[in-house]
């Protein structure tokens, strides 16, 4: 990537910095009223009052409607590359777990994970469930970067990732859509919107979405063991009960169905699987909200959500089948595998066999009520609007574990969380404001396992941010802002780890931001640029060591540690130019510098001594140094457009526990779009150049009898090139 994508990237970013910042002191151009071609207006929903993102203090990227269908996209993971210092980990079919600037956790198997990265999907909590972030019939992903402990609390420390579907319309309105690719892919989906009755409409939206994968396994003579079956469906309603009062009301189904064998020995899209996994979610979910302007001072919001979510993982742990013996210097394997140009199987004892599988329940409640300052309720002489709400939430989870080499596992997780919260945002002149919050949140975590570990901590948190923007005129705000964030502490339920490592404390984030929102050339050219730094203090990361016994499998303990302080620092731009009437560029670039201040693991030798190791100044994982995505959409006659695009990015440790690291990449995508009126149709390709990217890794261990079970790398392949045709029909 350095050597390609990254001096293109600085060099666009310099200019796009340049003409932001040449643009400050001439504001006489932005004030001619010209009749051209202009950006849309895009509009945030996540944050407590509806936004304009050029006039929202803080470092947020939304994804439209148009962006995701440039990609085809069918998941958020496909589209989190218009974010600056985003990223996400695989290790299941989708994307489960996100990072953003180089926080959040990669994967979840035994211990309950308190996310950093929160989801939500129409005001649902679905974090730690991104499975269901599928981007059919969506409007917008809107993906706030920093701490966001006023608005949501715990499980925001690095930011809230939050997708909002289209709305239901009085106008009857719909569609029809099918796709169809490579790999066996093919997708079908309908949405019919309108009017039930006088001040009622409803919406109902379904997607089926299916694809062989991109993996052979060659022992089963399949290509399917890694596919992906998935149908969502979504209905809405919308009622005006009142001239003042909206009531609403939305379900949320998802039957996710998926395969899962993504692991190679060969580290390739071969596997040699006997018993592959699954990765499967059963959602049911509701939402009711109700907005109610109660008089010319006060707005009333309330929002309830339920959700249940039947979720099985497992997976073949040995990646393998058969049993290996050495005879004399052959290898003997039926049938074989073995590549014999590279030797014998080097193995003198039968070979392992065997899975893993993770049952969990999810149940989650949660009520929010808030009150709002409408125009005649500002308080201190009428310059400062104002927020104060509480929240409850009640989180279940139930885990079953049924793995070849232990007994049965059981654990329940009951999490209790009670907030109050409270924002101010005060007037001082035309050009100047400063907005403060703070929430307090008590936390109840009652954790209870199979090996006898109860847990029942209860603690107090704090968050809150304090923002200073300025209009420097008309066309460009800058910023100042310190926030703080938390993550509940927990328990680790491995017997087998050191007394004093069977809990871990909350993690608090400590950022700094400083940000310039610019709109420029007649508001043809809007940029964003933000740089933070960032302290995390009892920083939570995951730990985990593989012991073996000869004939068995590697077993891997899990646990959840301490760090004593990390920095998280960058820059990140953003700009979408009009260059033409029929032409628009778009540029994502992130700059991120990760690294532990004070951080040491334990780890044995070959001749099982303990050592420890002193990770100061190594890179936290998961946190790439650059990161790139970029495109121009050419719109070649009334009818026909043209897109073409590329994302970049850089090399990364797969994991804080070991020392194994992604490769750095490119990738391209096109597509090509025809509209005409209500018929519409593209030609898609992602990865055309067929680039390896790897999305998941390990490292300390070995799973490959071929070498005797030596310690090897060992990665999990993003999607290779995928073409397709698409067509929509509206009514």
């Amino acid at each position: 990537m350095k050597t390609l994508a990254l001096p293109y990237a600085i060099a666009t970013a310099i200019s796009t910095f340049m003409i932001s910042t040449m643009a400050i002191a001439d504001t006489t151009a932005t004030e001619q009223a010209q009749d051209i071609v202009q950006l849309d207006v895009v509009t945030v929903s996540a944050d407590f009052r509806d936004t304009n993102v050029q006039e929202l203090p803080e470092a947020v990227t939304v994804i439209g409607a148009d962006n995701i269908a440039l990609r085809s996209a069918e998941h958020l993971e496909s589209v989190l590359s218009f974010a600056p210092n985003v990223n996400f980990s695989s290790g299941s079919s989708r994307g489960r777990y996100f990072q953003i600037r180089g926080i959040g956790e990669r994967s979840q198997f035994v211990d309950p994970v308190n996310p950093s990265v929160g989801l939500m999907i129409d005001g649902i909590d679905m974090t730690g469930l991104g499975g269901a972030a599928t981007l059919f019939d969506v409007q917008q992903v809107e993906v706030l970067r920093g701490p966001q402990g006023t608005r949501f609390g715990a499980n925001a420390l690095a930011g809230m990732i939050n997708i909002q579907t289209k709305a239901a319309t009085k106008e009857t309105e719909g569609y029809v859509a099918g796709k169809f690719g490579n790999y066996n892919t093919h997708g079908q989906s309908a949405a019919i919107s309108g009017s039930i009755a006088d001040y009622v409409q409803g919406r109902i939206a379904v997607n089926s979405f299916k694809t062989d994968g991109y993996m052979e396994n060659e022992h089963l003579d399949k290509k399917n063991t890694n596919a992906i079956d998935e149908v969502v469906a979504r209905g809405k309603l919308a009622a005006q009960m009142t001239a003042s009062t909206n009531v609403g009301l939305t379900y949320l189904y998802a039957d996710i169905d998926n395969r899962y064998d993504a692991y190679s020995l060969d580290n390739n899209r071969t596997t040699y699987s006997d018993e592959p996994g699954v990765d499967t979610q059963d959602t049911h979910a509701f939402a009711f909200t109700l907005d109610s302007k109660l008089n010319s001072s006060v707005i009333l919001e309330t929002e309830i959500t339920t959700s249940k979510n039947d979720v099985k993982y497992s997976y073949d742990e040995d990646w393998a089948y058969g049993q290996y013996t050495r005879i004399s210097d052959e290898p003997a394997y039926t049938p074989d595998p073995c590549d014999l140009t590279q030797g014998p199987c080097l193995v003198d004892f039968d070979g392992y066999s065997a899975t893993d599988e993770y049952l969990r329940k999810y149940q989650r409640n949660s009520i929010d009520v808030r009150l709002l300052s409408a125009e005649d309720g500002r308080i201190f002489a009428e310059t400062t609007d104002w927020v104060v709400g509480i929240y409850h939430q009640t989180r279940n989870e139930e885990l079953t574990r049924n793995y070849t080499w232990d007994p049965q596992y059981t654990s329940e997780l009951k999490v209790t969380s009670s907030s109050v919260y409270a924002e101010l945002t005060t007037t001082l002149n035309d050009n100047n404001r400063i907005i403060y919050g703070a929430r307090a949140e008590q936390w109840r975590n009652d954790f209870v396992n199979s090996l006898n570990t109860n847990s029942d901590e209860t603690e107090i948190l704090f968050g809150g941010k304090v923002t200073f923007e300025s209009l420097l005129n008309y066309n460009h705000l800058t910023y100042l802002s310190l926030a703080r964030g938390y993550k509940a502490g927990g328990a680790n339920s491995a017997t087998v780890v050191s007394e004093d490592k069977r809990t871990f404390d909350t993690e608090y984030n400590n950022t700094l931001e400083v940000g310039l929102k610019s709109s420029l050339l007649n508001d043809e050219l809007v940029t964003r640029i933000a740089a933070f730094y960032i302290q995390r203090k009892n920083q939570q990361v995951k730990q985990s060591f593989a012991t073996q016994e000869p004939g068995e499998s590697p077993k891997f303990t899990d646990f959840i540690a301490n760090a004593a302080e990390g920095i998280n620092q960058g820059l990140e731009i953003e700009s979408q130019w009009q260059l033409l009437e029929s032409l628009r560029w778009d540029l994502s670039l992130g700059y991120l510098n990760a690294e532990f201040v004070d951080y040491e693991v334990s780890a044995q030798d070959e001749d099982d001594t303990t050592k420890t190791i002193d990770k100061k100044g190594r890179a936290q994982g998961h946190a790439p140094e650059y990161s790139l995505a970029t495109g121009l959409s050419l719109a070649v006659t009334p009818a026909v457009t043209f897109s073409i695009e590329s994302e970049a990015k850089d090399k990364f440790y797969f994991s804080d526990s070991h020392d194994e690291q992604s490769k750095a990449y490119v990738l391209w995508h096109a597509r090509v779009a025809y509209d005409n009126g209500p018929f519409q149709a593209a030609i898609y390709g992602r990865n055309l150049t067929n680039k390896d990217q790897e999305v998941r890794g390990f490292g300390g261990f070995g799973n490959d009898p071929r070498d005797g079970y030596a310690e090897n790398r060992y990665i999990q392949l993003g999607e290779p090139r995928l073409v397709g045709v698409e067509a929509r029909y509206l009514f």
